[in-house]
């Protein structure tokens, strides 16, 4: 899922359509000298509607277009015709889609099903005729409602990627080799920092037909929550996943500060995160041996399940793929 196409951060004006006036109308026939009020009510203006889609994995279709206009209802008619309501404007998003009201910062809805629906903004009510207004003791009204005025507002939709495993690390941990090891994923690989600059997805197939979704993560560096290196952009594609897998190579200078570093940053970006199972693995481990791996583990955390494994000797990666499947089950 690899492209120069993703886009996973869109703002745009989203309005919606006003809300058709009331009819002041009294009925008129041939042969009837006073027909009583007959004007029907308008017609709701246009919603715009946020439609989760299975099919969509980018908000690309959403980059160019800045605003999203719904249309308006239409007027009420003579003999208690009701006008008919806007046309509703429906977004279709990706799942994982959060809304945010883009001035407050209040979160609207989480899309997160597929045709799961919300009135992200309602359209205005239609007004009432003067055939609604009729009663026993005023059986003549004089006036009609003007219809509600549709809202304007502006949006910031954000995508956080919805997986299994989320991969976290430094730039250069291995974590796009070891996606495109375990599933069919072809991210970019490269021996220089930053080589993935977009989230990648791989389904990683496992015994018995089961599989599940390991996500690889652009590199994290220190400082990361305050804006260094690709900053909080990617981070929050973190908080839609189930477990977190570190990655930390073996040929680091000391893994535990590494590990510490990664976790701090997580923290600082939002504490929750802390509260998602956790385990670490170190790549590259096809350089060491047994005395150099016995060593290691003296000074490795002890909170969490630790394993070796290289993804270009395929060390580790079916204890591993066990592993993340007893804690993901």
């Amino acid at each position: 899922m690899s492209s120069p196409n993703f886009i996973d951060y869109v703002k745009f004006c989203s309005r919606s359509g006003h809300g058709g006036a009331g009819c002041l109308h009294f009925h008129r026939e041939k042969f009837i000298q006073k027909g009583g009020p007959d004007g029907g009510n308008g017609g709701r203006g246009g919603h715009v509607i946020l439609r989760g889609d299975s099919q969509h994995w980018t908000l690309l279709h959403l980059k160019y277009r800045k605003h999203v206009i719904a249309s308006n209802g239409n007027p009420g008619e003579e003999q208690d015709r009701t006008g008919a309501d806007g046309k509703d404007e429906i977004i279709p998003v990706p799942l994982g889609t959060v809304a945010r009201d883009a001035e407050t910062g209040e979160i609207r809805c989480e899309i997160t099903e597929n045709g799961q629906e919300f009135i992200l903004t309602p359209g205005g009510r239609g007004g009432k005729g003067n055939a609604f207004f009729a009663t026993s003791t005023h059986q003549a009204p004089q006036y009609a409602q003007p219809g509600e005025r549709g809202v304007e507002e502006w949006i910031v939709l954000e995508l956080k990627l919805l997986a299994d495993v989320g991969l976290v690390g430094f730039p250069n941990a291995g974590k796009s080799t070891l996606l495109s090891v375990v599933s069919a994923a072809k991210p970019k690989i490269a021996d220089y920092p930053f080589t993935t600059l977009t989230p990648n997805l791989g389904v990683v197939a496992y015994r018995d037909e089961k599989s599940f979704v390991m996500a690889d993560i652009p590199g994290i560096i220190e400082g990361a929550a305050e804006g260094r290196g690709l900053g909080i952009r990617f981070l929050r594609h973190i908080e839609r996943n189930s477990l977190l897998l570190f990655l930390i190579p073996a040929d680091s200078r000391d893994i535990k500060a590494e590990y510490d570093i990664l976790l701090n940053e997580l923290n600082q970006y939002n504490p929750e995160l802390l509260d998602k199972k956790r385990l670490l693995a170190i790549s590259k481990s096809d350089m060491l041996d047994d005395e150099l791996k016995t060593e290691m583990k003296r000074e490795l955390p002890t909170d969490l399940p630790t394993i070796f494994i290289s993804s270009i000797t395929n060390q580790g990666i079916v204890e591993l793929k066990d592993l993340i499947w007893r804690h993901l089950h």
